[in-house]
């Protein structure tokens, strides 16, 4: 099932259970990630975590999971996968390492991330940075954007292709995207 966004008049965004042919992972014909920036607010040797979630962090819980593939549709073991947003009110944490972390993919290609929802700054809509690279290969560095955002359209950056699917269930959103690099 997929979820369909409704846009309420205060801006916020209620998600709704629609039903949707299940689409498959990985496929002949999908594109690879796109490229988009990494911002400034970029940090390197972020903490090792599958929870971004600390004291004093508050919002909305997110669970963001995926698989990463490489252009022939394998999933690729042991890829890098680093994350970083903003806070619930749309600020990076520049002096450590809050909401920021990276793992490493399982053996099916396999993350799992829990954290909140990024707040928005102005000019940005809500989205979420990530770096994956495969174990010797090059970096992917992109941006997820989450679906039925009012500020989608009016960002520079968005791209309709690194939207995550979204669906929420027991007071918990939950997020899928798979990553399609081009690379082996």
């Amino acid at each position: 099932m997929l979820a369909a966004p409704v846009v309420l008049a205060a801006g916020s965004t209620l998600w709704q259970k629609a039903v949707a042919e299940p689409t498959p992972e990985c496929g002949d014909d999908d594109e690879p990630t796109p490229f988009e920036t990494a911002g400034p607010f970029y940090k390197p040797r972020s903490p090792m975590r599958t929870s971004l979630i600390e004291s004093g962090i508050d919002g909305t819980r997110l669970l963001l999971t995926g698989r990463v593939f490489g252009h022939d549709c394998r999933p690729l073991s042991n890829a890098l996968v680093d994350f970083w947003h903003a806070d619930s009110h749309g600020e990076y944490d520049n002096e450590g390492f809050h909401l920021r972390g990276h793992q490493f993919t399982d053996a099916k290609g396999g993350y799992r991330l829990e954290t909140i929802v990024p707040g928005m700054y102005p000019g940005r809509t809500r989205h979420i940075h990530v770096r994956v690279q495969p174990a010797n290969g090059r970096v992917l560095t992109t941006q997820l954007y989450f679906p039925g955002e009012p500020r989608n359209k009016g960002d520079g950056l968005f791209d309709p292709a690194l939207l995550v699917e979204m669906t929420q269930a027991e007071g918990l959103r939950r997020a899928g995207f798979h990553f399609l690099l081009d690379q082996g």
